[in-house]
């Protein structure tokens, strides 16, 4: 039997224009593109994925009017995040878990080997969750993940930046938005400067809506190796940087050099 799991994978952000934005996060995290999914087209998209590591920043942007991301790009004033996608062994616990606690799930997915499923979002607040599985996927390092395409570990570029060490989800009432977070992922929540829950590799943590776009994912924590590349090439790229952090698609990058989990 599969021993249980359950890690943040993937963070999908959301652009009006894919392209400027794929351009962006290549130069500046040094990272490359390793899939284009065809099948996002049936919901109005086009998208790109990128290793950070073992994990993935994903970006969509629609192809037609009418689409939901369209309409969450212009409920949050613009490019921002989107998704926060954790993986699994397997679906059925979580399946019967999130029906016993009355979240619904949005939309069902399955495709050969892979299965996920999206929440509603209105029973979670914060971001769109997602939790999937691909079968053979227990291996971080090398197996299976679905979403990013049959080859992702070749386009794996470590030189700047080695993984996704976390998320941070802000809203009017953090407090209460960690709880429910907590009471889907069946983990416990503490408070520190901020509430926040642990997944296998990665910290989820909550806070304030303080910019005027309301709730969503504020900014992706990045384990990195060369902060200084990072910052120079997003001020080359006229993008927002400071010390601890870049922003790209109107999301905070906050750079993390202290030891990842595993």
């Amino acid at each position: 039997m599969t021993e249980s799991y359950l890690r943040l994978r993937q963070i999908c952000l959301v652009a009006r224009e894919l392209e400027p934005v794929v351009d962006d996060l290549c130069a500046v995290f040094g990272v490359q593109v390793c899939h284009r999914d065809p099948e996002v087209g049936q919901f109005g998209l086009h998208n790109a994925l990128m290793p950070f590591g073992t994990s993935f920043i994903e970006v969509v942007a629609p192809t037609r009017d009418g689409t939901t991301a369209g309409r969450y790009l212009e409920r949050r004033q613009g490019d921002g995040g989107y998704m926060v996608i954790l993986d699994s062994e397997a679906l059925p616990r979580w399946r019967t878990h999130v029906a016993e606690i009355g979240v619904r799930i949005a939309a069902p997915l399955t495709l050969g080997d892979y299965e996920g499923m999206q929440l509603h979002p209105r029973d979670t607040g914060g971001a769109l969750l997602e939790i999937n599985s691909t079968l053979g996927g227990a291996d971080l390092q090398h197996g299976a993940y679905w979403p990013a395409g049959p080859h992702w570990r070749d386009h794996v570029s470590t030189e700047r930046v080695e993984g996704i060490a976390g998320a941070v989800l802000q809203g009017a009432d953090p407090a209460a938005l960690a709880r429910q977070w907590g009471r889907i992922l069946q983990r416990p929540v503490t408070q520190a400067t901020d509430w926040q829950l642990d997944v296998d590799n990665a910290t989820l943590r909550f806070t304030d809506a303080t910019d005027g776009r309301g709730e969503g994912l504020a900014a992706v924590t990045v384990q990195v190796r060369d902060a200084e590349a990072i910052r120079r090439a997003a001020q080359a790229r006229a993008l927002p940087s400071d010390i601890d952090s870049v922003t790209v698609c109107g999301v905070r990058f906050e750079l993390a050099s202290h030891p990842q989990r595993n």
